[in-house]
């Protein structure tokens, strides 16, 4: 009986030879706090082959305090700390010992060491032990779905830590101006987050956010959102000289005009807000001149403004999300140029016509002298005709009735941006017609040419006189040498006898009588110099009167 008591025993001791027990697990491993890690395990032992029915159960026990913190035996209790943290994940068929550990904490720090146990057979590996690390957190989370973030279509964000695989210790939540402040705070907590993105979302920053139990923010990261969305606040900028004049935002379909001065310098600027940033283009409709455009394809400038330029300028802004257009109607505007007045006599009296041309359309009003003539004015010495049609203003003048010695009308031109005036001097009944300013000129050249024709009879008359006298002497040297010569004027009633006195007088004038003519002389001195010859008769001075007629 006694060998048959001490058979176990022996048997029993035999299970103590570790050559069939082998461990290969990693001796140490380092985990952030909060993460998961798996560790691979695989064993070995030896097998008796008296109990094929015995179950194998694996347990992995805490080296400090013999805590066991994870088994495949239903029948063991767990330390309550690492109690679903720690967990057996491989399979015993399979001598499969592998270790998850998720929401690992710094109290997690130390040693562990494996156990097997089948039938009568059970062994620690204390002699292979697993070194575990936890250490502080400084994983930055990554934030997906950022691509094709569209404006007005749904988007779905997802947060993710690395080597995160759930716990209880940490947590998600959003930050951003992208968020709706009405949203409620649950949808925020979350590591996925749903929201509708807006232009003005585009370029604004969002943060996910990684608590700790507390609401203490441990780690987080912060992208700057990227949405596409079609152009909007399409913008013209007018610049006149140098200095902004008007900023206009339009949208589609509407359009605003914009009044410039003939020769001013225009620059258009065009933006528009859109992402992708917009292609911007100008079109001009209705004008015959075309415009500069410099390499900016969202700049327009005219250097000098042509009436020609007058018509509709629209700049187009498009990107792949869509297109917007903003028109602006350019009107031109010049002070008045005035065509005229010319003036003709009729059977009925003298007509005149006068024309100009401005935008704004300018009003034409005419002048006798002094006194406005008013178109309005019921009168039987004059009537006025006025018609406009585009920048172009038309007045015609009837005078009838006698005029005056001499008639001076003018014709004025006025708008907003300034006014002119032309005038014409007619002789009154003088037939033809004359155009412009230009009486001053006419009538300088008038009393030049009478002043003229003057001086030259009495010239004449002079030096008839002077042949006749040196005829009835003899002729000496002393009358080719007169140096000088005196005239003086008065009057007598005997007329020159080679200037005729029947002249005709200019169209308009009556002659005189004769008796009513006025008669003018000259009295010639003329100093000489001493002959050496003697002469018969010595005189030193000689009178002549000639007779010259005037007509008034």
């Amino acid at each position: 009986m006694v060998p048959l008591l001490l058979l176990p025993l022996l048997w029993g001791g035999s299970l103590q030879d570790n050559s069939g027990f082998e461990l290969r697990v990693q001796k140490s491993v380092t985990v952030q706090e909060g993460l998961c890690v798996f560790l691979p395990c695989y064993f070995s032992y030896s097998w008796s082959a008296w109990h094929p029915s015995a179950e194998l159960y694996m347990y992995w026990y805490d080296a400090r305090s013999n805590n066991l913190v994870a088994t495949n035996n239903p029948k063991r209790v767990v330390s309550v700390e690492k109690k679903g943290r720690f967990r057996l994940l491989g399979d015993p068929m399979t001598n499969n010992c592998s270790l998850g550990i998720r929401d690992a904490r710094k109290s997690d720090t130390g040693n562990y060491y494996f156990r097997v146990e089948r039938g009568y057979v059970n062994h620690n590996y204390q002699g292979n032990m697993l070194d575990l690390q936890v250490t502080e957190l400084t994983e930055k989370p990554d934030i997906h779905g950022l691509e094709g973030l569209e404006s007005g279509r749904p988007a779905r964000l997802t947060c993710s830590l690395p080597g995160y695989c759930g716990g209880e210790s940490l947590g998600f939540s959003w930050v951003g101006a992208a968020l709706d402040s009405r949203k409620p705070q649950s949808l925020r907590s979350s590591s996925v987050l749903t929201f509708t993105p807006r232009p003005g979302d585009h370029g604004t920053n969002l943060t996910c956010q990684v608590k700790r139990q507390g609401n203490r923010v441990i780690t987080e990261r912060t992208i700057r959102l990227n949405v596409s969305y079609a152009p909007q606040n399409l913008t013209i900028s007018i610049f006149f000289r140098n200095v902004t004049e008007l900023r206009y935002v339009g949208n589609a379909g509407n359009g605003s005009s914009l009044s410039v001065l003939e020769g001013d310098t225009l620059r258009l600027v065009c933006v528009a807000d859109g992402n992708p940033p917009a292609t911007l283009s100008w079109a001009q409709r209705g004008g015959t001149s075309s415009p500069y455009q410099p390499s900016s394809p969202g700049i327009l400038e005219l250097p000098r403004v042509e009436s020609g330029h007058e018509g509709e300028f629209t700049c187009r802004a498009q990107n792949p999300g869509g297109s917007l257009h903003v028109s602006l109607h350019l009107s031109v505007e010049s002070p008045p140029q005035l065509l005229g007045p010319s003036c003709s006599w009729e059977d009925e009296g003298l007509h005149c016509s006068c024309s100009s041309r401005a935008w704004s359309a300018p009003s034409l009003r005419w002048r006798l002298g002094e006194q406005l003539l008013e178109e309005n004015l019921s009168s039987t010495s004059f009537t006025i005709t006025s018609s406009s049609a585009g920048p172009w203003a038309n007045s015609s003048l009837s005078l009838r009735g006698g005029l005056g010695s001499s008639l001076r009308l003018s014709c004025e031109a006025q708008n907003v941006h300034g006014a002119t005036s032309a005038a014409v001097l007619l002789p009154p009944g003088k037939s033809g017609s004359l155009a412009g300013v230009v009486p001053g000129a006419l009538g300088g050249a008038g009393a030049m040419a009478l002043l003229s024709l003057c001086l030259c009879l009495i010239f004449f008359c002079i030096l008839k006189a002077r042949r006749k006298r040196a005829a009835g002497r003899p002729k000496g040297k002393d009358d080719e040498n007169s140096v000088m010569g005196t005239v003086s004027w008065g009057s007598k009633h005997k007329p020159c006898p080679d200037i005729p006195l029947d002249q005709a007088p200019p169209a308009g004038e009556s002659p005189l009588p004769v008796g009513q003519q006025d008669v003018y002389y000259a009295n010639v001195t003329f100093l000489r110099r001493q002959s050496q010859e003697p002469r018969e008769q010595e005189a030193t001075s000689t009178t002549e009167y000639s007779e010259i007629n005037r007509s008034k």
